[in-house]
C-alpha cells in the first residue's frame, strides 16, 4: 500500500471516530441539555424532589462519570449495585473521549501529511467525503431501529455494553435518581446524537462536492 492510499484510509478511519465520539460527548457534557428536561417533563412532581436538588444529584452523579472522587446524588438515595452501574458508565464515557482525541489527533495528521498535495480519492471521492457517507449510513439504520421501537433499542443497547450485567435496571426507592432520569431523557439524547451527528456527516459530504465544483470550474 501506497502512502497516499495509507494516508486516505487513515484520514477515513480518524474522521469516522471523531464524528462519532464528539457526537455523543456533547450531550454528555452540556449540562443545561439534561436541566431543560426537569420541568417539561414534571420531575419534581414525580420524584418529590425540588429543581435545585434534582440539578445538584444529577451534577453529582455526572461529576463522579467524568472525573471520579466520591459517588454520591445529593439528597437522593443510592445504593452499592446503583454506584456500580455508574462505574461501568464512567469507563464507556472516558472511552468515548479517548476515541475523540484521537480521531482529532489523527484528523490533524493527516491533514498536515497531505498540506499542498492533491487528495488521493478512490473513485473521485475524498476520504472524508467516505467518512461522511459510511457514518451517516450506519447511524440512519440505528435511527430507524430506535424510531421503532426505543425501549427495545434501549434495553439492547445495555446488553450489548454492559454483558452479562442487571445493575442498569434501577430500583426507584434504593437509587432514587432514576426517578429524575426518565426514558424519554435517554431518547433525546439519542436524538441529539443523531442531529449532531447528520449535521456534521453532511458538512463532510458538501465540502466535497464544493471541492467538485472547483475542480470542474
Amino acid at each position: 500500500m501506497n502512502k497516499e492510499k495509507g494516508l486516505f484510509y487513515a484520514s477515513r478511519v480518524s474522521w469516522m471516530a471523531f464524528v462519532i465520539a464528539v457526537s455523543i460527548a456533547i450531550p454528555i457534557l452540556c449540562r443545561p441539555f439534561y436541566y431543560a428536561h426537569i420541568k417539561p417533563y414534571q420531575l419534581e412532581t414525580y420524584s418529590g424532589y425540588s429543581e435545585v436538588q434534582i440539578r445538584e444529584a444529577y451534577d453529582d452523579m455526572l461529576d463522579y462519570c467524568l472525573h471520579g472522587g466520591e459517588f454520591k446524588t445529593g439528597d437522593m438515595k443510592w445504593s452499592e449495585n446503583g454506584k456500580m452501574h455508574f462505574d461501568d458508565v464512567a469507563k464507556l464515557f472516558r472511552i468515548d473521549f479517548i476515541v475523540c482525541g484521537v480521531g482529532l489527533a489523527g484528523v490533524i495528521a493527516t491533514a498536515v501529511m497531505k498540506r499542498k498535495k492533491e487528495p488521493y480519492t478512490v473513485k473521485g471521492h475524498t476520504a472524508e467525503f467516505y467518512a461522511g457517507v459510511y457514518t451517516l449510513a450506519f447511524f440512519i439504520l440505528l435511527g430507524v431501529l430506535g424510531a421503532i421501537d426505543f425501549s427495545r433499542f434501549f434495553v439492547m443497547f445495555h446488553k450489548v455494553f454492559f454483558p452479562g450485567k442487571t445493575n442498569w435496571i434501577f430500583s426507584p426507592r434504593e437509587d432514587e435518581i432514576i426517578n429524575v432520569l426518565p426514558e424519554e431523557y435517554f431518547r433525546n439524547c439519542a436524538i441529539a446524537i443523531v442531529v449532531l451527528l447528520v449535521g456534521l456527516c453532511l458538512a463532510l459530504i458538501l465540502t466535497e462536492k464544493r471541492r467538485l465544483k472547483r475542480l470542474e470550474g
